[in-house]
């Protein structure tokens, strides 16, 4: 049995290698197909995992107070409704105001983002974002301090000119040297660094790493533009108190805005994992995009295999016919036929999962996100695969099997 098997692949290597010019054709039909469907869930996946490892990070137990929903609602181009910016008195007012149990909150706004640092005589680029922040933003943002260490409540009441920097000023402005201790200029203003950030990467274009945190009253004597908007973000030390927690914030910064019961706020309030869940469920179409792409493809590309194997068992008729004519069973002729189009299904899954797994990677890359193996995507692609070869051969290898013999030895 397993002679008879090795002698069919032989023959199905042979008759592939004698039509090669098709066959690639082919192959490349079914990876086209495969690329599709791999290169875009590799590009979703990676996406995916970047917004969950940068939430992550925040935890669960974090909840933002901002100016609107996370969900931006859109009338006829404009907002239905424009809420106030959330000013400093309003942030200020909030963080003496809120005293709910086990919680932190931060306050903080971006000063500028493509700010230039200098030291001594070197200088940055002018694409750094510099923050005004207190002590507690380090901690409720789930970043870490690689090296050195955090703002305290004395720096930041005491209005101390300190700084933190991002990852990428240790290869950049201070290559070879320790960043520690030493002074920065921003605007003319003196800082000292206390503190280096653990890298965090690139998302969406935003480099994380390259940003420098500040006291915040010092922060605003810098940024004196008007209209800043501030952030507030709470962090809850017992997960299970965060819908109280939630519930009291949203009172007292009622409360500070001076809102009727009857009013709807003028605010927004978002959780971290609210916003995992809005964005999954916008990747969730690009994940039915990819599959009606490929399967539109690969639909092509199974017509195009029948097609082939087709043609295959006209030019081959004689071949039948002197195989049966052997003593060659129906089995025998069509287990042939049938391995020649797994084969040929089969290279084409191959050469399809490596090119979507290379382009899924390249958008990874050029994109900043967290690339991961697709390996649901590739068990996937290979199911189809087989799928594609098993319905795309089996009308060509049955019509192969049932020919006459007597009549397949007469065709020219």
């Amino acid at each position: 049995m397993f002679p008879l098997f090795k002698e069919n692949v032989r023959i199905a290597l042979f008759s592939i290698k004698s039509q090669l010019l098709r066959t690639i054709l082919t192959v490349l039909i079914i990876a086209i197909g495969i690329t599709a469907l791999v290169g875009i869930l590799s590009a979703v996946s990676a996406l995916e995992n970047t917004i969950s490892s940068d939430f992550a990070s925040m935890g669960a137990n974090t909840f933002n107070l901002q100016r609107y929903d996370s969900q931006i609602r859109v009338n006829g181009g404009e907002r239905e409704k424009v809420n106030p910016i959330i000013g400093y008195r309003e942030v200020k007012e909030f963080k003496e105001e809120y005293t709910f149990p086990q919680t932190s909150t931060s306050i903080s706004f971006t000063g500028a983002s493509s700010a230039e640092v200098k030291y001594e005589n070197e200088k940055t680029d002018p694409e750094v974002s510099v923050l005004g922040i207190n002590e507690n933003y380090i901690t409720n943002s789930g970043l870490k301090v690689e090296e050195g260490r955090d703002l305290n409540v004395f720096d930041v009441e005491n209005n101390n000119n300190v700084a933190i920097l991002g990852a990428d000023f240790k290869d950049g402005l201070f290559e070879g040297t320790d960043p520690i201790g030493k002074t920065i200029s921003i605007r003319g203003a003196k800082f000292r660094v206390v503190g280096i950030l653990e890298k965090k990467g690139s998302t969406f274009g935003n480099n994380q790493d390259l940003r420098v945190l500040i006291p915040i009253q010092i922060a605003r004597s810098i940024y004196t533009a008007p209209n800043i908007n501030y952030n507030i973000s709470v962090r809850v030390g017992n997960k299970d108190m965060l819908e109280g927690a939630q519930d009291e914030a949203i009172v007292t910064f009622r409360n500070i805005r001076g809102l009727n019961p009857i009013e709807e706020n003028n605010f927004g309030i978002a959780k971290s994992d609210d916003l995992i869940n809005r964005i999954f469920s916008i990747t969730q179409y690009l994940n039915i995009a990819a599959w009606i792409i490929s399967i539109i493809t690969i639909f092509g590309s199974s017509i195009a295999l029948m097609n082939i194997m087709l043609v295959s068992v006209s030019e081959r008729t004689r071949e039948i016919g002197i195989r049966k004519a052997m003593g060659a069973k129906k089995n025998t002729i069509a287990t042939q036929f049938f391995m020649e189009t797994l084969i040929i299904g089969q290279l084409g899954g191959f050469f399809g999962i490596i090119l979507g797994i290379l382009i899924g990677f390249a958008v990874s890359s050029a994109a900043g996100f967290d690339f991961v193996t697709p390996w649901m995507a590739i068990i996937w692609a290979t199911a189809i695969t087989i799928v594609v070869a098993v319905l795309a051969g089996s009308y060509p290898a049955t019509k192969a099997a049932k020919q006459d013999p007597i009549e397949s030895l007469r065709y020219e």
